[in-house]
């Protein structure tokens, strides 16, 4: 299957993980959107939206991340461990992956993207917020190994891609124990990391550096 994406990009990251935990091969097709690339006749085709990860599957097309990441366990995984079929534990990851799609992922992007794209001061409101952010994950993670519970999640990579970058971009997790402690077990127990760390170490030298 056709993925679309960059390396650098949290998101494509998370579904990269996905696809190592299920054992699927990801036809991969870096994508510049700086270039345009994205705007393409033959892209829009494909997604309207023009974003990346974008993931075609035999002619069957797929954008926003977490949707992939849940399409790739649905179709490929082996058992529902990744994302357990009982309604109050998929609950639990269903909230883990929005909080991330809406709050984690996005106030390190109101914080850092200002300053990496518009050359923009920092905020210390959006910082502040970005803490917080940490700090509910931290909350989450109390008493329990992973992000909804003693087994690893499709939530974990994807919350997994957002604080390698967070990571990267020298953030201090020492306040945040139980996240530090988990980003561990992540590194150590997540398919794929070298892969996020790898997507990660590229966003530093290309926005950081």
């Amino acid at each position: 299957m056709d993925f679309y994406y960059l390396p650098g990009s949290a998101p494509c990251r998370a579904v990269q993980m996905t696809a190592a935990a299920v054992g699927v091969e990801l036809n991969l097709k870096l994508t510049n959107l700086m270039a345009g690339e994205h705007m393409k006749p033959e892209f829009l085709k494909l997604n309207p939206q023009h974003c990346i990860p974008t993931l075609v599957d035999n002619g069957f097309s797929l954008w926003e991340s977490r949707a992939i990441q849940i399409y790739l366990v649905e179709k490929y995984g082996k058992d529902d461990k990744l994302y357990p079929k009982d309604p109050q534990k998929r609950a639990v990851v269903n909230q883990r992956l929005f909080f991330d799609m809406g709050t984690l992922y996005q106030r390190f992007g109101d914080y850092w993207y200002p300053q990496i794209f518009a050359k923009q001061p920092a905020n210390a409101e959006n910082e502040k917020k970005m803490k917080e952010a940490v700090g509910f994950l931290n909350t989450f993670l109390e008493g329990q190994e992973y992000a909804a519970g003693n087994d690893l999640t499709i939530a974990d990579l994807s919350l997994a891609a957002s604080i390698a970058t967070y990571e990267v971009a020298g953030f201090d997790f020492a306040p945040y124990p139980n996240v530090a402690a988990w980003l561990a077990r992540c590194k150590a127990n997540a398919p794929g990391y070298a892969l996020n760390q790898a997507g990660a170490d590229d966003f530093k030298a290309k926005f950081l550096s």
